[in-house]
């Protein structure tokens, strides 16, 4: 499942996931409850967070491992560690606070993978109907933001899909609560949460003998929901699986969630009534559990579109809340140009310049289109000896970016011939990345590590439809906002037909040799490759906060440094794992170099093991 990807203790062998306290403790039973012998589990009532479950005397010891704010692993009043790995290696030299030192893991068995829990099996369903609805995004563009979003989806899905839950029933008076648990069946264990205030108070309504039971769930300072003098919880939907696997504390189990009255579009569950006991025989509920299990993890049947609610102040803008995420020809009343040329009355000017490169200036405007106006960066050509190279060159660049269509490439809106011939392209007001980092030192490495990863997705995309940039560099990355990226600056493109793999410069032009491959400088090959090359300079810049590579050094120089092989230091906030890619963007000979599609791959679980 991909969202495994994100959990960064899948790949221990002593990781048996979403099991319970008690399953634990048959397991290590299983192994004689040796003094020392461990395993690790996911934590059911923390999120993002883990248990260790550890045998001494005879009895079986659990350790709550929560994740920090700032993305570190401790147990209580312990040190914080990395990841649970170092975590765990930390404890095997030094009890720090454990009954013993952890001597022996407990492996799983042969065959069986860590065992998800129930919303793990909801998330990706919830997330992608979460995009699609609040977005109103589909095919290319939901996948991308999906990709890209996936650590800031899952925790906003994860504090808000109680909302989505049949047991929620929203702002509704304790009368109203009983009225409706007591129409329909009676079974004992049915139940629903509704919400008591707005400081984040909810109530659960149990029936029990034909009488409804109700139980406070306050929200603590630091946000944990709690029944009085029971256990806390990060979410309501993990409050919600504890109490279906054992009371606890409530005069019974909750089994059957009680239906909103007459609706149709509810989400739908099918739960079994829990077994008492503990189970004896567990092996075969790690994996995917047998219909005797104790806890069914409620199988969706029936969705319903999130309500909008979840837009709320408690996250960070995401790419997909601005306008630019998804290109205005999407929309059906916008239908795009036949051809590339736009109708200059439709397009107003602004004084100042934004910059200025080659081919002259950039200039803020607005395009009227159907539904309004939208702000647009229009690059205006200065051509005063009328050369027709230049124009052609233009009308490349244009035919070549109105080819393209993804969330991380600044897109073409067409071309205008007046007083000027002027190129119109979406705005992306933050401006050049190395220059916003210049002046934001501010900017964390995690931060950075998101938008080199939206930059790598941009160069997948144009990778897999055969065109090379030729131009990769942190001044053609603009910035719509401080957490979404975009390349620009197709003046050296070139589309490649499906039967060649690189272009052959005619001649040297002026080149940005700092940023070229071997086969670049030597044989005036570009490629994908070459980009990954590129790449790998731009990562530097960036974790460089936008100092120029090879500082101080010719051309001629650094192609030199390249042949004896060395290639720059690591920037200094520039995690081992990320500088190590780098130098993987830095092989030598193109073949042994990857592509985009593994680069991106690297990015993506790296950035999401940093945010889970």
């Amino acid at each position: 499942m991909a969202s495994n990807i994100a959990n960064p203790a899948n790949h221990l062998p002593y990781f048996f996931g979403n099991i319970t306290r008690e399953e634990a403790e048959e397991y290590l039973m299983q192994g004689g409850v040796s003094d020392g012998l461990y395993l690790l589990r996911q934590s059911r009532n923390y999120l993002g967070g883990f248990a260790l479950s550890l045998a001494h005397g005879r009895k079986v010891h659990h350790y709550t491992i929560e994740r920090e704010l700032s993305g570190s692993y401790a147990i209580a009043g312990g040190k914080s560690h990395a990841s649970p790995a170092e975590l765990i290696n930390y404890h095997s030299e030094e009890a720090d606070g454990l009954v013993c030192l952890l001597r022996k893991p407990f492996n799983r068995p042969p065959g069986i993978q860590p065992k998800t829990g129930p919303f793990e099996d909801l998330k990706e369903n919830l997330i992608r109907e979460y995009v699609k609805q609040t977005w109103n995004l589909q095919g290319h563009a939901l996948e991308q933001a999906i990709i890209s979003q996936k650590p800031q989806l899952e925790k906003l899905i994860a504090t808000t899909a109680h909302e989505k839950m049949p047991w929620f029933h929203g702002r509704i008076s304790r009368e109203e609560s009983e009225h409706r648990i007591l129409i329909g069946s009676r079974n004992n264990g049915k139940f629903l949460i509704r919400e008591r205030d707005s400081n984040g108070s909810y109530a659960l309504c149990l029936l029990n003998d034909g009488k409804v039971l109700h139980y406070r769930i306050d929200r603590d300072k630091t946000g944990k929901l709690s029944i009085p003098d029971g256990k806390r919880f990060d979410t309501l939907w993990q409050l919600v699986e504890h109490y279906s696997y054992k009371p606890d504390g409530l005069l019974r189990v909750l089994t059957i969630p009680c239906p909103h009255l007459g609706s149709e579009n509810d989400v739908v569950f099918n739960t079994h009534p829990p077994l008492p006991g503990t189970p004896s025989k567990l092996q075969p509920t790690i994996g995917h559990p047998p219909d005797e299990a104790p806890f069914n993890p409620y199988v969706l049947q029936r969705k319903r579109g999130l309500t909008g609610a979840e837009k709320g102040d408690q996250r960070e803008a995401l790419p997909m809340d601005t306008e630019v995420y998804e290109s205005p020809y999407a929309d059906p009343d916008e239908m795009k140009p036949k051809n590339v040329t736009l109708d200059r009355k439709l397009l107003t000017l602004e004084e100042g310049e934004l910059g200025s490169g080659n081919f002259g200036t950039v200039k803020k405007g607005f395009y009227k289109m159907k539904k309004g106006a939208k702000p647009v960066a229009v690059k205006i050509l200065k051509n005063e000896s009328n050369d027709p190279a230049i124009k052609d060159e233009l009308l490349r660049e244009a035919n070549v970016m109105q080819q393209l269509d993804n969330p991380y490439i600044v897109r073409m809106i067409g071309i205008c011939e007046a007083e000027a011939w002027m190129l119109v392209m979406e705005m992306a007001e933050l401006g050049p990345l190395n220059k916003f980092l210049q002046k934001n030192r501010h900017v964390t490495e995690k931060n950075i590590t998101e938008l080199v990863h939206q930059v790598s997705m941009g160069m997948k995309y144009l990778e897999e439809n055969n065109f090379v940039h030729r131009d990769l560099a942190a001044r053609n990355v603009l910035l719509v906002t401080q957490h979404y990226a975009k390349i620009s600056d197709f003046g050296l493109s070139k589309a490649l037909s499906a039967d060649e793999n690189y272009y052959k410069a005619q001649s040297h032009g002026k080149w940005p040799v700092k940023w070229y491959a071997p086969e670049c400088m030597n044989f005036y090959k570009f490629s994908s490759k070459s980009d990954v090359w590129s790449f790998g300079v731009l990562m530097w810049e960036a974790f460089s906060y936008g100092q120029k590579p090879y500082k101080g050094m010719k051309g001629g120089e650094v192609a030199q440094m390249i042949e004896r092989g060395e290639r720059m230091e690591r920037p200094e906030v520039c995690p081992t794992e990320l500088y190590d890619l780098m130098k993987l963007c830095w092989t030598y000979n193109v073949d042994d170099r990857p592509g985009f599609v593994a680069v991106e791959l690297r990015l993506r679980n790296y950035y999401y093991d940093i945010s889970h």
